[in-house]
Parts: structure tokens; C-alpha cells; sequence
């Protein structure tokens, strides 16, 4: 009435302000109370859980946490298994047991002796290198008295030319006895045939230093491996 009688409201206006008030009120107190504070319970414990699981924990992951496993290096992977190859020779003269050997590669001449039974009594071995290794398709000749090898291009008894040079067997005195072989060039060939147990082929003289196309070119129909 005081409020009707000070702003000279009606009635109904007054009930519709009334209503207006109730409602803003009540919508105060609902947003007043949805955004009261609520409690919220401890999480049970997560690393009973974790570790169930299977997965990291903080321990695990970090590396200077104590008591943390610290990962074992990798060892990488396993190394492939080699095998060596074969070679083949052939074994013939004076030995026990004469014929084809298969051997490792990389082994000597007295490894095929040895495969072959070994020499005979009495056999002569002072021109046969022994430790000399060997190579695939290699002919060993054991107790053959070794050719003399005349210098090149000296005649024969028989009036004719005289046979190649063996690469593998001549002597730097023999070797120099060659068109355009030096004591240095004859000692380069001793060297190659040293390192690479001997020559396979005549072509592998011009690996040789000091051998080009031309010298090899004269040389090639005197020698031989």
C-alpha cells in the first residue's frame, strides 16, 4: 500500500511487479546454488593400476629417478655366419695319393701335399715353395726337376726358339733376360707373383708396374704363368 500510495500504482500493476521480483528472486538463488563449491574425492591409487596394465611409469620412464630400471643396451643384431669358399687343385708327381683336392681358401702348397698323403721318400722339394698360397685351378707338380729357362730369344739345342718364361718359377736373372726387363722390373714381377701367389695368366702382367700396353705387347708371346 505504501508503494501504491507513493508511485500511484494500481493494483494489477503492483501484482505484475510482485510476480517480476518473485521470479528474479527465485532465479538468484537456482544460479546461486548450481555455482556453490562442491568436494570432489581423492582419486584412488593410479600406480597399482598403471603397473597392471603393463604401462610406464614416472619411475620407470625417468632415468634419474631412484630405485628407476635403466634399459639395457641392444645388442644389435646377431652377426651373419660366414662361410669361407673352396678352391681346387691338382695334385700330381710324387706324392702318396696324386689327384684333384678340395681345399679352403687360402691355403698353401704344403696343405695340398698334405691332402694328397704327402711325398714320397726321397723326394726333392728344394724348388717347391710350400708356403706359397694357393689359387683355384692350380696344377701342383711335386718332385719334377725344374726346367732350365733360357733367356728369351736365345735358340734351343735343337736350333729353334726357345720356349716362354714361366712367370711363377723364373728367376729375376731369367726374368731379366726378357726385351726391356731391368733388375727393377724383374724384381716388380718377383713382388707381384710373391703377393698375389703367382700368376693365373699371362694378362695379370700387365697389373705389374711399369708394364704398359706396348712392353706387355712384346712380352706376351715370351712368357707364360
Amino acid at each position: 500500500m505504501w508503494v501504491q500510495l507513493r508511485c500511484g500504482l494500481e493494483p494489477k500493476a503492483l501484482a505484475a511487479l510482485a510476480v517480476v521480483l518473485v521470479a528474479a528472486a527465485v532465479l538468484a538463488g537456482t544460479h546461486f546454488w548450481s555455482a556453490r563449491p562442491e568436494g570432489v574425492r581423492a582419486p584412488d591409487v593410479v600406480g597399482g593400476a598403471v603397473h597392471a596394465a603393463g604401462l610406464p611409469t614416472d619411475a620407470d620412464t625417468d632415468p634419474d629417478a631412484e630405485g628407476a630400471e635403466r634399459p639395457e643396451p641392444s645388442p644389435g643384431p646377431a652377426p651373419a655366419a660366414t662361410t669361407g669358399g673352396q678352391i681346387v687343385v691338382d695334385v700330381s708327381g710324387k706324392v702318396r695319393s696324386p689327384g684333384l683336392r678340395r681345399l679352403p681358401s687360402g691355403s698353401r702348397v704344403d696343405d695340398a701335399l698334405q691332402a694328397a698323403g704327402g711325398v714320397r721318400p726321397g723326394t726333392d722339394l728344394a724348388g717347391l715353395n710350400r708356403a706359397r698360397v694357393l689359387m683355384d685351378g692350380e696344377q701342383i707338380v711335386v718332385g719334377a726337376p725344374p726346367a732350365p729357362v733360357p733367356a728369351a730369344g736365345a735358340p734351343t739345342a735343337s736350333g729353334g726358339p726357345a720356349g716362354p718364361v714361366s712367370l711363377n718359377t723364373a728367376t729375376p736373372d731369367q726374368l731379366e733376360g726378357l726385351p726391356g726387363v731391368g733388375p727393377v722390373l724383374a724384381q716388380h714381377i718377383v713382388d707381384y707373383r710373391t703377393q698375389h701367389g703367382g700368376f693365373r695368366s699371362v694378362d695379370e702382367l700387365r697389373e705389374v708396374n711399369g708394364i704398359g700396353a706396348r712392353r706387355f705387347a712384346d712380352l706376351h708371346p715370351l712368357v707364360r704363368p
